[in-house]
């Protein structure tokens, strides 16, 4: 059985990583950081999962383990909060949740890894900005790792590994067997102050990291990894949630790299949880859907959104806004600069027509408001189209800006961009972008961007 080094040393270790991985971090070289919204603490008690029954052997269900190690966390409850130490070993287990006040320390050669017996797993009810689970009507499966109204709540280490063993659903995706919507890895409602870092999430059953209607987030030195063919393994998706750092991170995912989300149809308007205020910076990853999106699901608003110094590589699409009619809310002042492309199917794409409803009682006339996005300081090879963009008809996207865009195909032909239903400008931009978007004169948000 793994066991808990001293708590002395194990506190010991905390400090050191605080030193090292954070405070170097939060001053990165030639680089800003948004991490300090989150300091990140010190523990005053550590604790083991092996103290409560935990056996690290790959085959003994640990479950109940982290559920008690969790309650005597919550029952102690001092100010200065309680390390969970993970020792090295494999920790299979269901579903937990975590509370309050406590750090979630992987040691390095930990791996928390989640049960395949999917008849086990519990359902709970489905977010109230989607109004049904985002598969499938009814309740959704519970995320392996779970958090609901809590604060002060750390998930680092030494690089250990939450493993998903995403497979057997996507088989059930696959097959159309799913009988309700695929688990997260992470998921934290209704929490602030949070911070993951130096964590590997893989094989997620469906998203991999889900905070929603949170607030103070920082995601930082993450690594996301799942194959590319698994279905809607999303790496980080910050939905309706206040105040997100991304930095720092690696994803290699079968779904989007990061998508900012805020709500479905007419339960996301209802619900009014706009996502604002969300920085990713220093993200590199590849997939065969999106990089960097924003959407489909953004019926609260999305604003207030700085993505810079992203590297995407054999990618589908790189930066890719979307949303639809029946979708309302809005997505405005959004700033993507310093992006490097290789290998991307698409560089750009602006789209008014993506994404299903939840059910037959969204209205059509519920109009998103698309306005204010920035693009700039793209530079991109063997690219095979640079992007389209096309508003709705009704309610066409204003005040575009691409500014120092250069994107290289294969250099056999030019293949022109395609835009309709936009307004807004561009200056310094290869191939020439579309006759919407010629010029800066008189349009002083473009102007501000070069």
């Amino acid at each position: 059985m793994a066991s808990l080094p001293p708590v002395a040393l194990a506190l010991a270790l905390m400090a050191v990583l605080l030193l090292v991985e954070w405070g170097s971090a939060a001053a990165p070289e030639g680089g800003e950081t948004c991490s300090g919204i989150v300091p990140m603490k010190e523990r005053g008690t550590a604790m083991s999962v092996a103290d409560f029954g935990g056996v690290g052997d790959g085959q003994t269900l640990n479950t109940a383990a982290f559920q008690k190690a969790v309650a005597e966390i919550e029952r102690r409850g001092p100010a200065s909060g309680t390390l969970l130490y993970v020792p090295p070993g494999v920790w299979l287990t269901g579903a937990f949740n975590l509370t309050s006040h406590m750090t979630l320390f992987l040691a390095r050669g930990a791996v928390i890894k989640a049960t395949q017996d999917t008849s086990s797993w519990p359902l709970i009810d489905p977010l109230p900005s989607y109004g049904r689970g985002r598969e499938l009507p009814g309740g959704r499966y519970m995320s392996l790792i779970h958090g609901n109204g809590i604060h002060d709540v750390i998930i680092t280490g030494e690089n250990g590994t939450i493993d998903g063993q995403g497979e057997v659903w996507w088989n059930m995706w696959r097959q159309r067997t799913l009988p309700f919507t695929r688990p997260n890895i992470l998921e934290l409602m209704h929490c602030r102050d949070i911070v993951i870092s130096n964590v590997v999430f893989q094989n997620s059953p469906f998203w991999n990291i889900h905070p929603v209607y949170c607030s103070n987030v920082v995601v930082r030195n993450v690594t996301v990894l799942a194959p590319p063919d698994s279905p809607n393994t999303d790496g980080i998706d910050p939905d309706s949630s206040l105040n997100v750092c991304i930095e720092d991170c690696y994803i290699s995912t079968g779904d989007d790299l990061v998508a900012v989300k805020s709500g479905w149809d007419e339960y996301g308007m209802a619900y009014a949880h706009p996502s604002s205020g969300i920085t990713v910076r220093r993200l590199t990853g590849s997939s065969p859907f999106s990089g960097i999106a924003i959407g489909s699901e953004t019926s609260g608003g999305v604003e207030n959104v700085l993505v810079e110094s992203i590297h995407i590589h054999n990618t589908g699409i790189g930066i890719h806004i979307k949303t639809n009619s029946g979708r309302g809310g809005f997505i405005r002042n959004i700033t993507v600069s310093g992006v490097n492309l290789n290998n991307v199917r698409k560089a750009v794409r602006l789209a008014g027509d993506v994404g299903g409803h939840p059910d037959s009682m969204y209205n059509p006339n519920a109009l998103p408001i698309v306005d204010a996005l920035t693009i700039k300081d793209v530079w991109g090879v063997d690219i095979q189209q640079p992007g389209s963009m096309e508003g709705i008809k009704n309610s066409p996207f204003t005040r575009i800006c691409l500014s120092n865009v250069k994107l290289n195909g294969d250099g056999a032909r030019e293949v022109p961009w395609k835009c309709e239903d936009v307004s807004g400008g561009a200056t310094e931009v290869q191939p020439s972008p579309c006759t919407e978007l010629t010029g800066t004169s008189g349009m002083s948000f473009c102007a501000n961007a070069i």
